[in-house]
């Protein structure tokens, strides 16, 4: 799914659901009724509503997904445009065409009942709520491993066109949207420290690193079943 679909997605389950935490609640200008006796808007059963409808709709596209799917698959053009990331010690690369965008971090709100042990909770994304899923846990990867210290070090959010919408990819930190030279990526290793490890397409070297470029598609399969 394009990022415009996506964001087309997202604007629709918005305008479904009734946003009152933005008109009368904590984000608004806080005359709801219930608000003195929740403190906040996550502790509220409508907050909760609204989240789990939003996943709901996840598990309804990824039927649509696999509808289309069965009536014939368009190929899709390959690309030199990597979104480059941090986890930990590891340096990581995903093509862009899945990327909506990289924005600054937000709270995560736990949901009460968690579908799966990737799925963090959900962000407030101009106002929308995002399901927010754990890449450590995707890619089975050591969350006790430390990451590199640095003044510079800005963790950011990867907002991601999954199949049935948008997700919140938390990382450790974004060196930039890069291209790389397709005989490169076309030719990345396939041996190596984390050639096998889940969801990935081959190792090569980049600048002074050891950078592991993830399946697009088999990555948004395993967030589409993380979310239904």
């Amino acid at each position: 799914m394009s990022a415009l679909a996506a964001q087309s997605l997202i604007h629709s389950e918005a305008q479904a659901v009734d946003d009152c935490w933005n008109r009368i609640g904590i984000y608004g200008d806080k005359s709801c009724t219930l608000l003195p006796q929740h403190i906040h808007c996550r502790n509220c059963a409508v907050y909760s509503s609204a989240a789990t409808r939003l996943l709901d709709r996840y598990a309804f596209e990824h039927e649509s997904q696999e509808i289309q799917a069965s009536q014939g698959h368009e190929e899709k053009v390959a690309t030199c445009s990597l979104v480059i990331f941090r986890l930990g010690e590891e340096w990581l690369g995903l093509p862009t065409r899945c990327l909506d965008e990289v924005a600054p971090i937000q709270t995560i709100h736990s949901l009460p009942h968690q579908r799966s042990r990737a799925l963090r909770g959900v962000a407030n994304v101009r106002g929308t709520l995002v399901p927010c899923l754990s890449l450590v846990e995707l890619l089975g990867l050591d969350p006790a491993v430390p990451g590199a210290s640095s003044l510079r070090m800005m963790p950011r959010m990867l907002i991601v066109a999954a199949h049935g919408g948008a997700v919140v990819l938390p990382v450790d930190e974004v060196d930039g949207i890069h291209n790389i030279a397709e005989d490169e990526i076309s030719s990345a290793s396939l041996s190596g420290e984390h050639a096998s490890a889940k969801y990935t397409r081959g190792v090569l070297q980049w600048k002074t690193r050891s950078l592991r470029l993830l399946d697009e598609e088999q990555l948004l399969n395993a967030i589409t079943r993380s979310l239904t």
